[in-house]
């Protein structure tokens, strides 16, 4: 799959990712237009070039065209950037199903994320509305702020085919953002997804006041536990230890820009879920994610003790020092 033509590009979403990706690829000369949901948001970032809301401080270049308009957004484009929340991407996907969207264009989800309910994968749930779409899936350590101010990032690009990886791999590199391919969908879409959960619980240590030996303790027996549910799903192992496992784990449980770490952090010193929620801009995927992994859990039979007990402290109201104590106090066993 040669680029004999630059392919024009739409991020269905208007959040801090999908703005970063957007500044990205026009500064690498592509024609890209950012959709937003919302008009009155959409025409702010238009007018002012900056998203204020999701990315603060960061120039949106003249180039780049911003619509509210769906059916203007798609029209004839060569790679649509799905970069909407996990739990709307299907109400967005429906209607980009009504229109005269493009058959032959790539679809990029770059979402972390499990749908609740159906408990599907992001990409999964593109498939079941798109159906045949060509299809990938990019994620790791990519805290937006970071990568827009240009530093130096990695991320991986998943898709069953070759041709599309190197496709997107060529699109997305620049010298300030590495790109790896993977053939592993499944791995590098749960990696992205779960980490946030086992950030939640490294936010809670902080905010409860433990140390470094505990925040150590949650990352790796963290990534146990991912990489068991991941291997029950048909996962490769290696992926775990990779960019978009252990790597994306360690940035989302311990950057300041981390909402996940925010939100647990918030729940450790006392506060609601409903005062942490009510207060933040952004959706902190983790928090419905703890829910769809909870219940993958119970399907595959997996032991997912961190995952259990973050559940237990955003759903069930369990106080998060009791939930810390029950951890520890789990049966002796080998690592």
């Amino acid at each position: 799959m040669q680029m004999k033509n630059k392919p024009d590009i739409v991020i269905l979403g208007d959040g801090g990712w999908g703005t970063t990706l957007a500044i990205l690829l026009a500064h690498k000369g592509f024609k890209v237009t950012i959709w937003g949901a919302f008009p009155g948001n959409i025409s702010y970032m238009d007018k002012n070039r900056e998203n204020k809301k999701f990315l603060p401080g960061i120039k949106i270049p003249r180039g780049i065209n911003l619509t509210s308009s769906l059916k203007e957004a798609v029209r004839n484009k060569g790679l649509i950037v799905l970069a909407v929340p996990s739990q709307y991407m299907r109400s967005v996907l429906k209607k980009v199903k009504q229109l005269d969207y493009p058959r032959k264009a790539i679809y990029l989800s770059v979402t972390k994320g499990i749908e609740i309910g159906t408990l599907k994968r992001i990409s999964e749930v593109i498939r079941s509305e798109l159906e045949t779409v060509k299809l990938a899936v990019l994620s790791g350590p990519t805290i937006a702020h970071e990568v827009a101010k240009g530093v130096p990032t990695v991320a991986v690009i998943a898709s069953a085919d070759r041709k599309i990886n190197k496709f997107l791999q060529d699109i997305f590199m620049t010298d300030r953002f590495r790109i790896y391919t993977n053939k592993d969908v499944i791995g590098v879409e749960l990696g992205g997804s779960l980490k946030n959960i086992i950030a939640i619980a490294c936010g809670i240590s902080d905010g409860l006041g433990f140390g470094a030996n505990t925040k150590a303790a949650i990352l790796a027996r963290g990534l146990a536990e991912i990489s068991r549910l991941g291997a029950a799903m048909g996962a490769g192992s290696r992926t775990f230890s990779g960019i978009s496992g252990l790597g994306d784990l360690v940035t989302t449980c311990i950057s300041p820009y981390s909402r996940n770490r925010l939100v647990g952090e918030k729940i450790g010193q006392g506060k609601s879920m409903k005062q942490v929620t009510s207060h933040m801009q952004m959706i902190a995927e983790g928090v419905p994610t703890a829910r769809s992994a909870r219940a993958l859990s119970l399907k595959y039979k997996v032991d997912m003790p961190i995952t259990k007990e973050v559940y237990n402290i955003l759903y069930k109201n369990k106080p998060a020092l009791k939930a810390f104590k029950d951890l520890m106090a789990r049966e002796k066993k080998e690592e």
